[in-house]
């Protein structure tokens, strides 16, 4: 039976996953990866799913988006919050069972927040929608910075810009998410990854996604064609906001504390980069550019204090060779992306 080409190229990015997890896994088992290295692999897992995620909202759907951090720090309270609930209230001693309820409780909330954020930002177009999201981002991180949540016995309470609350401070303000038990893992954050390709790449091949695309494409064309622009829009901009939150749920219980000051204006431009790195509309590039530039500053690390100026140096490098024509047309062979009129392929 002869698989689709989109389809061979989808199971050749789910090998290149399972792979690298395979190799990870052993060098963690065996002891040879080091201990820096290995306190990196939770944040490559969240990055990965955070640039999969924009590049759905980006690449695909070509709208650009300033605000994903903002989804990924609704994400990351919620899963500290429901985890310590969950502990506390409910004594749920299995932390992969609260782990994963953290993770579905950070992407539903940050879907709901993601698509009242969509109801009057996708009626706008390119820079006025950058500007509109990179506003709601900031919205995002300033009202956790004013949030207040305790747990006593069974009841959680919340208040806004009042600390004097009873019960065990679960989210402190400006100091955020406080005494989180560290319960994220390596295993769940590479499953996690599996989920993004699973849904993000299923919706590019659907009929859905291909709604999608041509309203990217041509948004005239697509609405004379009685696509409902705004609706298949909205689509993609509520399934990258769930999946930002759930990946910002593995990150704060990956810390013993998270403030909404991790989540800012920077972290959105850090995933931008990996995405327009990787390739605008190419899944695969996206997942090795998150990669390599997450632990690119631990691997510069022997520069000292010129690390980040090494780290700049060298995108600027990556940028200049990706735009040569030579070596875009092999890695083009090599990854497979978007190109205008034709279909995504992972």
């Amino acid at each position: 039976m002869k698989l689709k080409k989109s389809t061979l190229q989808n199971l050749i990015t789910y090998a290149i996953v399972i792979a690298a997890f395979a190799v990870c896994q052993a060098m963690i088992s065996s002891g040879s990866m080091s201990r820096a290295l290995r306190g990196q692999m939770i944040p490559i897992c969240v990055y990965i799913v955070m640039a999969v995620s924009l590049n759905l909202v980006v690449g695909i759907s070509g709208e650009l988006s300033l605000g994903h951090a903002g989804f990924m720090s609704i994400g990351a309270f919620t899963g500290a919050i429901v985890s310590a609930w969950l502990l506390g209230a409910v004594q749920m001693e299995n932390a992969l069972l609260r782990l994963l309820i953290a993770m579905l409780a950070g992407g539903v909330l940050a879907g709901v927040a993601g698509f009242l954020i969509g109801i009057p930002v996708l009626r706008l177009r390119g820079d006025y929608l950058a500007i509109v999201t990179l506003a709601f981002g900031e919205i995002i991180r300033n009202i956790l910075n004013c949030l207040y949540f305790s747990l006593e016995g069974k009841r959680l309470y919340v208040s806004f810009n009042n600390p004097s609350i009873p019960g065990k401070i679960l989210v402190n303000g400006p100091a955020g998410a406080t005494g989180i038990v560290k319960i994220a893992s390596f295993p769940v954050g590479f499953a996690l990854i599996l989920f993004t390709l699973i849904v993000v790449l299923n919706l590019i091949d659907s009929r859905t996604g291909r709604a999608i695309m041509a309203s990217r494409d041509n948004r005239i064309a697509a609405e004379s064609m009685g696509i409902s622009v705004t609706k298949y829009k909205m689509i993609a901009f509520v399934t990258a906001a769930v999946l930002a939150g759930m990946a910002g749920a593995l990150y704060g219980l990956n810390f013993s504390t998270v403030a909404a000051s991790k989540f800012k204006f920077d972290t959105s431009i850090l995933v931008l980069v990996f995405v327009v790195l990787g390739g605008i509309g190419n899944i695969r590039g996206s997942i090795i550019a998150a990669a390599l530039l997450t632990v690119l500053p631990e691997l510069l690390r022997a520069f000292s204090d010129y690390r980040m100026l090494v780290y700049a140096i060298v995108l600027i490098l990556v940028m200049l060779a990706t735009n040569n024509e030579h070596l875009s047309t092999l890695l083009g062979k090599l990854m497979p992306g978007k190109k205008k009129g034709e279909e995504v392929n992972g």
